[in-house]
């Protein structure tokens, strides 16, 4: 008879095949969501589920598991992470000390088994053979059976308490290893004044797991992550060619999510391990542009004397405003913007690259290009004195010499600390902040312009 008091254990297996749905969100950090739909039928009692094929980077702490066919009748009493999986290293490891088997050859054809004992695998392995002890072996091993505690793929084990049969089930669990981030191509017109722009999202899955035909969305946005106090293992044991991308037919919609952004790709799409794709985000077109030049100075100009400062080229940046009037208005994530415009044959050529920060819609994206080669500046203090203890006057005369065949317009960004007044200008500026003073020049092509003034800083 059997013992009324004993628990029917009986053993359950779910993998891939019984899968019915899977979903995938993507995160800047290194994290993504999976949603694992399946339909199981599992035996009534207490059973134990093993639930295969899930990501090897999964993080155990983070899974839930429930019934959406019949809820209130799974229940779960136990939840486990195995991961020991199987390898010859591993398989040799488990049979020290245990009998198994060497097969040799008499000759070219016919082979005979030997019985052994594997005494140690430290530095390689040690059998016992006939009472003798031969360091290695030239026959092969063979194990009589596959230890229990050693899986083929990591598997989520459950011990449930199942009042019901068949059951649709979702798992959901966090993974580290998959993240992706924005890669931006922007079309630049030969005059700079129109660009066309397209977003792309940059996949990249080493997660150790493959979702098929998944639905998939990313989320852009600072999400806050409580750093690991300890390494995964022992926390578990307790663009090349230079081209502009075609246009993509559908981008991925978009939608404000708690404080992020949220973007689905309107179809379903396979994430392959070791994988690194490209889907459509974002397109704009007719998008107005404006091209500025920068010749910067220094906060110590204005406190010593200093030499002339020649042969300067000033930083060239690309603006533009993401609003809906200027053909855009969208949510930007993070990413890199490469530059391609057409030169004087119509082909596009990479004109430079820049990172941009998250941008909401209505804010101003600025991309520094590169340096100006045909437009070089020169600044000489012409005169300075100490007035005070901490107050010293400095005059400047700036030369900016355009050598391109159009006009430029160059922005003299002066940045003065402490109290500072303008006394004498040849002209108007625009006090940006308490810092910081701009003054602009036209300078027509082929020709140089000059801008002459003084000022007294005190600290």
């Amino acid at each position: 008879l059997s013992d009324p008091l004993a628990v029917n254990v009986s053993a359950n297996e779910t993998t891939i095949n019984d899968q019915t749905d899977v979903a995938v969100t993507v995160y800047n950090n290194d994290r993504a969501l999976v949603r694992d739909r399946r339909k199981v039928k599992l035996v009534p009692g207490e059973i134990q589920l093993k639930f295969m094929d899930v990501a090897e980077q999964i993080q155990p702490e983070t899974v839930s598991l429930v019934s959406l066919s019949d809820p209130g009748r799974l229940h779960i009493l136990e939840q486990n992470y195995e991961y020991d999986l199987m390898s010859p290293e591993k398989l040799m490891e488990k049979y020290v000390g245990r009998d198994i088997a060497l097969i040799n050859k008499n000759n070219d054809v016919n082979f005979f088994e030997q019985k052994a004992k594997l005494l140690s695998v430290n530095g390689g392995p040690v059998f016992e053979v006939e009472g003798k002890v031969y360091l290695g072996h030239p026959g092969t091993v063979v194990l009589p059976s596959i230890p229990d505690e050693l899986i083929a793929k990591p598997s989520l084990i459950w011990q449930l308490d199942n009042q019901g049969t068949d059951h649709e089930m979702e798992a959901t669990y966090l993974t580290k290893g998959m993240s992706w981030r924005a890669d931006y191509v922007v079309n630049l017109d030969q005059n700079t004044t129109q660009m066309n722009l397209e977003g792309w999202v940059t996949l990249t899955n080493d997660s150790g797991a493959t979702f098929k035909n998944a639905q998939l969305k990313v989320v852009a946005g600072e999400v806050n992550i409580v750093p690991d106090r300890m390494p995964r293992r022992e926390k578990m044991m307790m663009d090349g060619g230079g081209a502009p991308m075609a246009l993509a037919a559908a981008p991925m919609q978009e939608e404000s999510f708690a404080e992020y952004h949220l973007y689905t790709l309107p179809r379903r799409t396979t994430i392959k391990q070791n994988q690194s794709k490209q889907v459509s985000l974002l397109s704009g077109s007719g998008i107005a542009v404006k091209k500025v030049y920068e010749f910067r100075g220094d906060v110590a100009y204005y406190s010593s004397q200093f030499a002339p400062v020649k042969d300067q080229n000033p930083a060239v940046f690309l603006t533009f405003l993401n609003k809906e009037e200027n053909q855009l208005g969208l949510p930007l994530p993070a990413g890199v913007m490469r530059v391609y415009q057409q030169d004087k044959s119509g082909m596009y050529q990479c004109a430079g690259e820049d990172k941009i920060k998250h941008t909401a819609k209505d804010e101003e994206v600025r991309l520094q290009l590169g340096k100006a080669f045909d437009v070089v500046g020169e600044r000489i203090q012409t005169d300075f004195k100490q007035t005070g203890s901490n107050s010293y006057e400095a005059a400047f005369t700036i030369t900016i010499r355009n050598h391109k065949e159009e006009a430029a317009t160059v922005d003299v960004i002066e940045p003065m600390a402490g109290t500072w007044e303008i006394l004498e200008k040849s002209q108007e500026y625009q006090k940006k902040d308490a810092m910081t003073a701009i003054l602009t020049l036209a300078v027509p092509s082929d020709s140089e312009g000059k801008i002459d003034y003084r000022v007294r800083v005190q600290y």
